[in-house]
C-alpha cells in the first residue's frame, strides 16, 4: 500500500494541476489500495476533481502575502537590488510564514504519509520546512529553475533535504541539474487520459455559445489558444498573428478564440483580460476574437476547434495543452522551444513556429486554414503519437516505480 500526500499551491485548474490529477488517477489505477491525500493552499474547482478521484483534500489557506510572493516581484536590473527585495519580502512574511509552517506540520502529522509529493516552487519550499522526520519529499519540477532565480536560490538551500525530483521533460531535467546540482532528478513525461481526451464529433456551436455568439451559417475555421494568462503564454502574439491573417483576401470565414484566464496571485506575472481585449481593439480585430473563461473540462473545447495554437514566447517546460489537443485529434501549431520540442515532429503530427514570431505563426495558421486535408492528417498522426508516448499507464508505472525507490521498505 502507498500513502502519498500531494501538496499543491493553488485550487484552480492550470497545467500543473492537470498533471496532479493524472498522477492521482494513474497511481490509484496502478495501486488500487493506495491512500491519496492532497493539501491545497487555496480552495477552488481542483478540490472537487480530486475528491471525484477518491482523494482526501485538506484546504490550508496560505497567507495572502506568501501567495503573492514570486520572482516577478524581485526582478531588477541590479542583482543586488533583487536580492535585497527578496530578503526584505521574506523577513516581512516570516511571522505569518512560521505560523503557516506549524499548521502544515500538524496537518502532515495527522495524514502520516509514506511520501510527500510537492507540486510547484512554493509547495517545494514549504514541504521541506514542514517535513516530518523520516518522510521523503519528492519535488515535481514543472518549470525551469533558471527562469525563477529567486525561488531557485531557496531550493538550492533546501535541496539537501529533498529525496529527489522528477522533471516533466528532458529540457527541465537539464536545466534543474545545473541549478540544483546533486539532487537526483529523473524524467517522467506528463501524460493525459486518452480515453477522456479522444476524438469525437465536433460540436461546432459550443465555442460560439460560450462566447455569447450566434451560430454561424458559414461554418468558420475556428482557431484557438488554450492557456493561462501568464505573460509568456503568447496571447499577444496570437492576436498579432490573427491581425496579419485578416489582411489576406479570399480566405474562408475565420474566428479566433482565447480560452483561459488569470490563475496565479503573483504580482506582475500575467495579462488581464482587459489588456488583451484592448490589444485586439488596437489591432482592429475585435469582431473576430472572442474570450472564453477556463472550462473545468477542456476536452470539448479542443474538439470544437479546427486548429489549436501554442504560442509561448519563452521555452515551455512541457506544453500539456499541446498533448491534450493532439490526443483529441486536433491539428496543433507549436512554439519550438524547450520541452514542447519533445512533443511533436514538425510536418508529421503538428507544425512548428519560432517563439514570439507572429509572422511565422500566421504563415502556419494560413497553411492549415487553406488545407483541411492537412489538418485532418496532422490530427490523425497526433492521436497516434499521444497513445504511444503519453498514455496514463506508462505514466503510472514510472511514477509508482519512483515512489517505491524512495520509500523502502513499504
Amino acid at each position: 500500500m502507498l500513502n502519498i500526500c500531494y501538496i499543491n499551491t493553488v485550487g484552480t485548474l492550470g497545467g500543473a494541476e492537470q498533471v496532479l490529477l493524472a498522477s492521482i488517477k494513474s497511481v490509484r489505477e496502478r495501486v488500487p489500495d493506495s491512500q491519496i491525500s492532497v493539501i491545497l493552499f487555496s480552495d477552488g474547482p481542483l478540490k472537487r476533481k480530486i475528491e471525484d478521484l477518491g482523494g482526501k483534500v485538506v484546504v490550508l489557506p496560505l497567507p495572502r502575502n506568501l501567495h503573492a510572493m514570486g520572482d516577478s516581484q524581485f526582478r531588477s536590473r541590479s542583482p543586488w537590488r533583487s536580492r535585497l527585495s527578496l530578503v526584505t519580502a521574506v523577513l516581512r512574511s516570516t511571522p505569518k510564514a512560521l505560523g503557516f509552517v506549524i499548521r502544515l506540520q500538524q496537518t502532515l502529522a495527522k495524514l502520516s504519509p509514506h511520501l510527500i509529493h510537492s507540486n510547484g516552487f512554493k509547495a517545494h519550499t514549504l514541504s521541506i520546512l514542514a517535513q516530518p522526520r523520516g518522510v521523503p519529499v519528492l519535488w515535481h519540477l514543472h518549470d525551469f529553475c533558471s527562469q525563477r532565480p529567486a525561488m531557485a536560490r531557496i531550493l538550492k538551500f533546501l535541496k539537501g533535504r529533498a529525496a529527489g525530483g522528477i522533471a516533466i521533460s528532458k529540457a527541465v531535467q537539464t536545466d534543474a541539474s545545473l541549478m540544483l546540482k546533486g539532487l537526483p532528478i529523473r524524467v517522467v513525461l506528463n501524460a493525459v487520459d486518452t480515453d477522456h481526451f479522444q476524438p469525437l464529433p465536433q460540436d461546432a456551436s459550443l465555442l460560439d455559445t460560450l462566447a455569447g455568439l450566434p451560430s454561424s451559417s458559414m461554418d468558420p475555421v475556428r482557431i484557438g489558444i488554450v492557456a493561462t494568462y501568464a505573460n509568456w503564454k503568447g496571447q499577444d502574439v496570437f492576436l498579432e498573428a490573427a491581425a496579419l491573417i485578416l489582411t489576406q483576401r479570399n480566405l474562408p470565414s475565420i474566428r479566433f478564440y482565447i480560452i483561459g484566464g488569470p490563475i496565479y496571485s503573483t504580482a506582475g506575472s500575467q495579462f488581464s483580460e482587459e489588456e488583451l481585449v484592448a490589444k485586439a481593439r488596437d489591432l482592429k480585430i475585435s469582431e473576430f476574437v472572442r474570450f472564453i473563461p477556463f472550462q473545468d473540462d477542456p476536452a470539448p473545447i479542443y474538439r470544437s476547434l479546427d486548429i489549436v495554437v501554442h504560442a509561448s514566447t519563452s521555452p515551455e517546460p512541457f506544453g500539456l495543452t499541446v498533448v491534450e489537443a493532439m490526443s483529441c485529434g486536433r491539428a496543433v501549431i507549436v512554439s519550438e522551444a524547450g520541452g514542447a520540442l519533445e512533443l511533436f515532429t514538425d510536418g508529421y503530427d503538428g507544425l512548428g513556429h519560432p517563439p514570439g514570431n507572429a509572422t511565422q505563426l500566421a504563415n502556419s495558421m494560413l497553411q492549415l486554414i487553406t488545407d483541411p486535408r492537412l489538418r485532418t492528417q496532422l490530427g490523425t498522426n497526433a492521436r497516434e503519437t499521444v497513445i504511444q508516448k503519453f498514455a496514463l499507464k506508462r505514466y503510472g508505472d514510472e511514477l509508482v516505480a519512483t515512489y517505491r525507490d524512495m520509500v523502502s521498505p513499504l
